[in-house]
């Protein structure tokens, strides 16, 4: 039998990107668990798709602490709890402090919605938007002290139809964030990156 990674998700949002990294782990039948999904958002819809899917889940509310060290020292007692091995970032809105980053040295992954270095930051699918390029896309990025300033992976491009609206190149940037992130654990797993 083989040992499977053990892995923990962060997300902010919709839990879509977690949906899609769940149904690929069961459906290609990876070689990893997500044995923990943490959530910074009471209202997060990804809590929603870790009870879907039967993921144990921890809502960690960074207001709730005396600073952010203390709330990420929480969150790494729970790692360090679950034996997570690597962390993937899915729409996860918070920049991780460099106790957290060194924690998992070359082990935490991050999916950016654009063209990295182009459009870093939290809203890298308007700032395109509003720049007018033509193409923009979506990057899987080791995670560095800086904000998306880490290894770049992979990357895909999208193109911006001239007639697109906001929302139709958002939803172009999630089917291709759907796709690519799962494509990108399966090489890093198969790589070892998690294990070494």
């Amino acid at each position: 039998m083989v040992n499977k990674v053990r892995l923990a998700v962060f997300a902010s949002g919709q839990g879509t990107n977690l949906d899609a990294l769940q149904t690929a782990i069961i459906q290609r039948d990876l070689p990893a668990q997500i044995v923990r999904v943490i959530v910074d958002q009471r209202q997060a819809g990804a809590l929603a798709i870790a009870a879907k899917w039967n993921l144990p889940a921890r809502l960690v509310d960074y207001r709730q602490y005396s600073s952010k060290r203390a709330a990420e020292a929480a969150i790494l007692d729970q790692l360090a709890h679950d034996q997570v091995q690597g962390i993937l970032l899915a729409g996860y809105m918070r920049i991780l402090s460099p106790t957290m980053v060194h924690a998992y040295a070359g082990k935490i992954i991050n999916l950016h919605p654009a063209l990295l270095p182009a459009f870093p930051g939290r809203q890298s699918i308007l700032d395109a938007y509003q720049a007018g390029v033509s193409q923009t896309g979506v990057t899987v990025h080791f995670v560095d002290d800086g904000v998306d300033t880490g290894q770049i992976i992979a990357q895909q491009t999208v193109i911006r139809h001239p007639d697109d609206q906001l929302s139709d190149l958002e939803n172009r940037i999630h089917q291709v964030e759907h796709q690519l992130y799962p494509q990108v654990l399966a090489a890093l797993l198969e790589k070892g990156v998690f294990t070494k």
